[in-house]
């Protein structure tokens, strides 16, 4: 910012707190760089307002985006403060079916199952190497990158085929073991969280079931998953990660037995 002028008039606290203005909202320049993290929680929260990057070269980081998306909520104020400039206004919005729909089943799980979160960390130093890698000759070949995801997704199918119980579910007095990965996404829509699924992740490969993930995606951001997309997954994962949650205890979606939630991938 432009230092002050010998003229300028410093501001009384009151008047800051009336002059203070919203982030100023334009177009960020497709040419910055930044991490590969960095630019999804662009991505996935359309953000386009001037971020400045306090990485290598100027690159914009993970903790730079969300300063930028956090930017204008920290001031500390007194209980007054509404007075002098702040507001008292209230918004009420009826939930849309989904919503509802979607709250009633999380609390119902929640009160007819017995969950148990582990947490476990996981070296993705390899993984970070792949992608670095190959990705320029599969996004030439395949026309995606390989993100974390379609890796996270690979991997719960060979565990999932380790461990037949944990792709089961309970129906009456019988346990029903499938013999396919229906794989569900979890993914934050405009109307709420949706859990669209890969079907026979298990047969894909790395950029087969990225390129899958990517297409329920745009549909989901444009409500235009269908109810066949979003019923019969057999597992769900969950990524945390890109909101920079470091851990959670994910719900079970009925009536799979289990959920993975994947969290912040960080350099140490």
């Amino acid at each position: 910012s432009e230092a002050p002028s010998s003229k300028s008039k410093t501001a009384s606290p009151k008047e800051a707190v009336r002059n203070e203005q919203p982030l100023t909202i334009s177009k960020q320049p497709a040419t910055i760089a930044a991490t590969p993290l960095a630019k999804k929680i662009i991505e996935e929260n359309k953000l386009t307002q001037n971020i400045s990057g306090s990485g290598s070269n100027g690159k914009i980081t993970k903790d730079d985006v969300l300063k930028a998306m956090t930017k204008g909520f920290g001031g500390e104020k007194g209980p007054d403060s509404y007075r002098d400039g702040g507001t008292r206004d209230e918004e009420r919005q009826k939930m849309t079916p989904l919503r509802k729909k979607l709250a009633q089943r999380l609390v119902a799980v929640k009160n007819q199952t017995a969950m148990l979160t582990t947490f476990n960390e996981v070296d993705m130093s390899k993984i970070m190497e792949l992608r670095a890698k190959y990705n320029p000759q599969i996004e030439k070949l395949k026309g995606t990158k390989l993100g974390f995801m379609s890796f996270f997704t690979k991997a719960a199918c060979e565990a999932l085929q380790l461990f037949p119980a944990v792709n089961a579910m309970i129906d009456g007095e019988e346990i029903v073991y499938h013999k396919f990965c229906d794989v569900g996404i979890a993914v934050s829509a405009p109307k709420g969280l949706v859990v669209p699924i890969v079907r026979n992740a298990e047969i894909l490969s790395l950029a087969g079931i990225e390129l899958k993930i990517k297409e329920l995606a745009l549909k989901a951001r444009d409500n235009k998953l269908s109810m066949e997309e979003m019923t019969g997954g057999t597992f769900t994962i969950t990524n945390g990660g890109v909101f920079g949650s470091l851990m959670s205890t994910p719900i079970i979606n009925p009536p799979q037995v289990a959920i993975l939630g994947m969290h912040n991938v960080v350099e140490r």
